[in-house]
């Protein structure tokens, strides 16, 4: 039998929240209830997402999950980010709920993904069917292999704070011979774990090392342009008078 359809049913505290959530990243509400049981189903062109609410539930405790295959994860992406930056004037990359940036995921055969977080906790892994036909091979640098273990222990386990610990050893011995463009991206995803963690001295730190860095017109302009619109929306997240 061919063209199955599987929709995941999460928990959540709130079926309200995951409403309001859900519509700021574009998806229209299908199906609502209250009685006999919370419930609610949202839509978002041909992605899907039911969700039951449990009042005593706890987002931080929740072990809800699904996988979503998208033939562009950047696309997809970007159109999340515009919800929230019209919603809240910027990302939001810490807590619950939470956005990570599409990166190529070592532990997923090397494909772009990202992560929402939603108010009820689950984790929606995103994750592109193929490789995109621009994709060059994964890095073979140190650092840029070091950045990979990271994104897994950040991105993938949440373990935000051992992945700031990699990252800062790496950062420390590489620094004399990583290019520059593999620092500003390491030195990018460090400022966004720092956020997760709420340390926005360290975030400061690594986003002014990375603005310091000699970069190429050709460079900003191509392979590294999505780096550095990541850097603006972190700075943006620590607020004019806090900006390196």
């Amino acid at each position: 039998m061919a063209n199955e359809i599987t929709v995941p049913l999460l928990p959540c505290r709130s079926i309200d929240e995951i409403v309001e959530f859900y519509t700021m990243l574009g998806f229209v509400r299908t199906y609502y209830q209250l009685r006999p049981n919370p419930y609610v189903s949202l839509k978002r062109e041909d992605l899907q997402l039911h969700f039951f609410g449990i009042p005593d539930f706890k987002p931080e405790d929740s072990y809800g999950s699904c996988l979503v295959i998208v033939p562009d994860t950047g696309e997809l992406f970007e159109a999340f980010a515009a919800g929230m930056r019209e919603a809240h004037g910027k990302l939001l990359v810490s807590g619950i709920p939470r956005m990570t940036r599409p990166r190529k995921r070592r532990n997923a055969e090397n494909l772009s993904g990202f992560t929402v977080v939603d108010p009820g906790g689950n984790w929606i892994r995103i994750v592109a069917a193929k490789p995109a036909p621009e994709e060059k091979e994964a890095a073979s640098g140190r650092l840029a292999t070091t950045l990979q273990k990271a994104v897994v222990m950040g991105d993938s386990h949440g373990k935000h704070v051992r992945a700031a610990q990699i990252l800062d050893a790496a950062l420390e011995r590489d620094k004399e011979t990583a290019t520059a463009a593999e620092l500003l991206e390491a030195l990018a995803y460090r400022a966004e774990l720092a956020l997760r963690a709420e340390d926005s001295a360290a975030a400061r730190d690594a986003l002014a090392r990375a603005r310091a860095l000699t970069l190429s017109e050709a460079e900003r302009g191509g392979q590294l342009a999505d780096i550095l619109a990541a850097l603006e929306d972190l700075e943006a997240i620590l607020g004019p008078a806090h900006r390196p």
